[in-house]
């Protein structure tokens, strides 16, 4: 081992489909400083490609990636990579989410708009094989699980459909969509029809203000998606 490799405490791998964002997160983080190596990936399908050439320690991913999710990605990494740490960055502070990454695999999640305060402590926290989540989001995580806060509406959706509801806020039209997740348009429309009995909502005006009131759409997806 030479002094470069042995000087690298961790080896990060950033999944994350926007460019301004994955800079952003870099100077964040600190590399240098920190003496940690970052690789990048745009979607969840470069980040699988980058896990079997080469070794990582931790993968902070972002929830909604094009053409896989950010929650399928958690649980192939789980599934394939056990010895690879993940901690989830997203822009959701809802505690469904927080939730839904945990039970697919995560251990650690971070909101985007908390990201320049913790990190840096959740990558530590993460990597050493510890469980990081902001003490706000625990809170109301314990309080839905033993009956004091209520239960989320999005509860009752499947990651697919979650995802779906996503893009469908985010304006996104339903043969877009089915290229994208790699679906008929059929299968994406019984999707949404599921999605709208769910929520017991008649129509996809209705949908996209339920969407709008829960903060789910665009701030998440990514418009310009990389399909490289």
């Amino acid at each position: 081992m030479n002094d470069a490799t042995a000087q690298i405490q961790l080896r990060l791998l950033l999944v994350d489909d926007h460019t301004v964002v994955r800079e952003g997160l870099k100077r964040l983080l600190d590399p240098q400083g920190n003496r940690w190596s970052i690789t990048e990936a745009g979607t969840a399908f470069q980040a699988l490609e980058c896990l079997r050439r080469e070794s990582f320690d931790l993968v902070i991913a972002d929830l909604s990636l094009p053409g896989m999710s950010g929650l399928d990605l958690v649980h192939r990494i789980r599934e394939g990579f056990p010895g690879v740490a993940v901690l989830v960055l997203t822009m959701h502070s809802e505690e469904q989410y927080a939730l839904r990454a945990f039970q697919a695999g995560a251990s650690g999640y971070v909101t985007k708009d908390s990201a320049s305060e913790e990190l840096v402590a959740a990558v530590r926290k993460v990597a050493s094989g510890g469980v990081f989540v902001t003490s706000v989001l625990a809170e109301r995580v314990v309080q839905q699980l033993n009956g004091r806060r209520t239960v989320s509406h999005l509860g009752v959706l499947s990651n697919r459909e979650l995802e779906i509801l996503q893009r469908i806020v985010a304006g996104e039209r339903l043969v877009d969509i089915a290229e994208a997740l790699h679906l008929s348009i059929k299968t994406v429309s019984t999707h949404k029809t599921r999605i709208l009995e769910k929520l017991q909502l008649d129509s996809t005006a209705a949908l996209i203000r339920f969407g709008l009131e829960h903060q789910i759409g665009k701030a998440e997806l990514g418009t310009t998606p990389d399909r490289g």
